[in-house]
């Protein structure tokens, strides 16, 4: 009888092990189940604010986390591990997000990776330090990017001539040039806006900064910050311009021993030979431009096209640019810089609304055109260890910029496809020197 009772406790011991372990295993499996459960931001048309999902995975990376950049999947999809910090953020920014269990996960990675389809995978590990050169005085609102930043919700720093001449760049991954006319002709407003209280304002900062730092003129201090500049990107920086910023920093590097600026902009006459003392060598986008060195026109050179003034069959209603479509797999890079919910977007203008197809370097990659026209407008190029990105145009949803205008709202156009090829430059730094390890 003893025995008997010795054995049925061992039997109910031996049940309640069993009870606790398959518990154990249950909590086990569900522990590693919600630990590596996911949360998807998609990014086609369903995604409701395209624009601040970008400042999400910018704020996954800032907190030590990684992003996977879905290439090619619906509109460039950000899978993120999930966390319920992360879940509430995305409800408080307004991004939409579907959570992902383990087999949605993989089945997801499974089809991004296939060797049959246009897809894959880049893994973001790092915020990168973002900087964007402007003078003192410039206003958030008057610049595509540094509007994009502020919706999005991404840090950034302002640097000016003294931090850039002085190394400070150094500090930075990834750099914005505001619309900035590095030829030092103060944008060449002086036809229309001499007279104005902002321009001469302008000139007396741009003119009191060039002494300061010991240069006798602006268009020389102009010369020595593109070069510096240049540097950063040599050195591995990431480089990215939208408007005159474009094509007005390869004018700089290519008349670096020439004077190109007319009287009421250096106190001094242009050098009569300038055009023939370009040097293209020295430049990294674009060569054999013509200037234009009527300080009464609103031009640079023959890079930008059309000219500033829209020509009279220009109708904003039909005027669109095609991203091109490149091998995610073998070329992720400008795969990475063309991501969108859509593969035509509308156009917008500038004071370099696009660049003429045919003065541009054949080792630059074009990464958006108008169909049927010699107009490209979005291009990337490697220089050194580093990159360029240039962009043309002022404002994606303002058509035609102008002076005063007043700022966009991007509550308003949350899901701009223009101002997502803005943001795919800003993540895309997180993932380069992976790559080129690959």
């Amino acid at each position: 009888m003893r025995a008997q009772t010795m054995s049925m406790r061992n039997t109910k011991l031996t049940g309640g092990l069993r009870t606790a372990l398959l518990l154990a295993i249950v909590a086990a499996v569900w522990g590693v189940a919600v630990g590596q459960s996911k949360l998807l931001i998609p990014m086609d048309l369903k995604q409701t604010d395209h624009l601040k999902a970008y400042g999400i995975a910018f704020w996954v990376l800032q907190h030590n986390g990684e992003v996977d950049w879905l290439l090619n999947y619906r509109g460039g999809a950000f899978m993120v591990d999930y966390s319920d910090v992360l879940a509430r953020e995305c409800r408080i920014r307004g991004v939409l997000f579907e959570p992902a269990n383990i087999a949605d996960a993989s089945s997801i990675y499974a089809e991004v990776q296939r060797e049959d389809n246009n897809k894959d995978v880049v893994r973001l590990e790092k915020a990168p330090r973002v900087a964007v050169y402007a003078p003192p005085t410039f206003k958030p609102w008057d610049d595509a990017v540094t509007l994009a930043l502020e919706y999005a919700e991404i840090p950034y720093t302002k640097v000016w001539d003294e931090e850039v001449l002085s190394g400070k760049l150094a500090d930075y991954d990834w750099l914005h040039l505001h619309h900035e006319d590095f030829t030092g002709q103060y944008g060449k407003f002086y036809a229309n806006y001499r007279f104005a209280p902002w321009y001469v304002d302008q000139q007396l900062l741009y003119e009191r900064e060039a002494k300061r730092l010991g240069f006798k003129k602006v268009s020389d201090e102009k010369k020595a910050i593109a070069r510096s500049m240049k540097d950063f990107v040599g050195n591995g920086g990431f480089m990215f311009a939208m408007c005159s910023a474009t094509d007005s920093y390869d004018i700089a590097l290519a008349a670096e021993r020439v004077d190109i600026c007319d009287l009421m902009f250096d106190g001094d006459p242009p050098d009569p030979e300038a055009q023939k003392k370009m040097d293209f060598s020295k430049t990294l986008a674009f060569e054999n431009f013509r200037l234009d060195m009527n300080p009464m026109r609103y031009e640079y050179s023959d890079i930008d096209i059309p000219a500033s003034e829209p020509p009279p069959n220009r109708d904003p209603n039909t005027d669109y640019f095609t991203l091109f479509e490149f091998s995610a797999k073998y070329d992720p890079v400008p795969t990475m810089l063309t991501q969108n919910h859509v593969s035509i977007v509308k156009g917008f203008m500038g004071q370099t609304t696009a660049f003429k197809k045919g003065l541009i370097k054949r080792s630059v990659t074009l990464l958006a055109q108008r169909e049927g026209t010699e107009e490209v407008k979005y291009i990337h190029g490697n220089f050194g260890r580093g990159t360029f990105t240039w962009f043309a145009g002022h404002d994606p949803e303002d058509y035609q910029h102008a002076v005063g205008d007043p700022p966009t709202d991007l509550s308003l156009h949350k899901n701009s496809p223009g101002y997502r090829l803005i943001l795919n430059n800003v993540l895309f730094p997180a993932a380069k020197k992976k790559q080129q390890k690959t």
